[in-house]
């Protein structure tokens, strides 16, 4: 292999001055297959431009991914990740790949941005390349596609040689890349808040029942794993947590301002026994129930003497 390690993450990427070096780039059509497992010297692109196919990824923790991939995705593989290709009984795909690592640049060529150039210009390439993953599918709304179909074609002419045109597309290729990344990220973060939000509205208007965290996915369409990794992601407490903190909110809203009997507040705030309701209040308030109903009505007094 030419030139350095071919994996997209490392210092040496962003300090030194190297640029792509690429090792295979070719249109392949599959019908009814299934690959063994291998894996690159190179960072390999995957591009499924017609039909489905599924990927299965082993990760560098041991474990195995499967992505199923559609008309109009990308597959990202580090390099040295392992990796098998399966289409299924009956299924045909098309996909254009390339595979590429790094080389340094000749010194005195300003017509190739390095990396690391590259990276300081675009703050979404830097995160890309500072972010590893094994591998990460991208939807793509063509503009890949297109970068990716120029840029081989312009190798085919120059028979897998360099020119200006054959480094400016790669740099194309991986700020599109970059940009389609950070996205992604939005779009994901932006969809979590969506059902954290969604979940916290149905925590507030349901919390003077009994509720399960399986009930609570059911009602934002996630699965209850999920949404509890999520949940406590994103607002650092559990559902239990942020449950049990707002019935209490309740409870002490309702113990001093108005006559409900204290031995009736559990069942205004979804506690079934009045003991896990007395153990909850100290633990979350510091002091009994009782204890908060006589020390708000201690305090009104005094405001009304004065």
């Amino acid at each position: 292999m030419t030139g350095t390690s071919g994996s997209l993450f490392g210092r040496e990427l962003l300090e030194s001055g190297l640029g792509p070096h690429f090792h295979a780039y070719y249109y392949k059509q599959w019908a009814s297959y299934r690959m063994d497992y291998h894996c690159h010297d190179s960072t390999e692109i995957m591009y499924l431009m017609t039909g489905s196919c599924i990927v299965d990824v082993r990760t560098e923790a041991g474990n195995e991914e499967r992505y199923t991939l559609k008309k109009g995705e990308l597959i990202l593989l580090d390099a040295g990740v392992p990796h098998r290709l399966i289409v299924g009984e009956g299924t045909v795909c098309r996909m254009l790949n390339v595979e590429f690592s790094w080389a340094p640049i000749s010194p005195g060529d300003e017509s190739a941005p390095s990396i690391g150039m590259l990276a300081r210009e675009e703050p979404a390439l830097a995160e890309l390349l500072q972010m590893p993953f094994d591998s990460l599918v991208l939807p793509d709304p063509e503009e890949v596609l297109h970068t990716l179909k120029s840029l081989v074609l312009e190798l085919d002419r120059q028979q897998g040689g360099q020119n200006v045109m054959v480094r400016l597309l790669f740099a194309e290729l991986l700020l599109r890349l970059a940009r389609l990344r950070r996205e992604q990220l939005h779009s994901s973060r932006q969809h979590a808040q969506h059902y954290v939000r969604a979940a916290i509205e149905y925590l507030h208007q349901n919390y003077d029942r009994g509720i399960q965290v399986k009930e609570i996915a059911a009602a934002v369409n996630l699965h209850p794993g999920y949404l509890h990794r999520l949940f406590k992601q994103h607002t650092g407490r559990t559902l239990t947590d942020y449950l049990n903190n707002l019935r209490m909110d309740k409870a002490k809203m309702l113990l001093a301002g108005s006559l409900i009997p204290v031995a009736d507040i559990a069942d205004y705030v979804g506690i079934a026994s009045r003991q896990y309701f007395h153990l909850l209040f100290r633990k979350y308030s510091g002091c009994t129930p009782t204890e908060y109903r006589e020390r708000v009505e201690s305090d009104s007094w005094k405001k009304e003497e004065k």
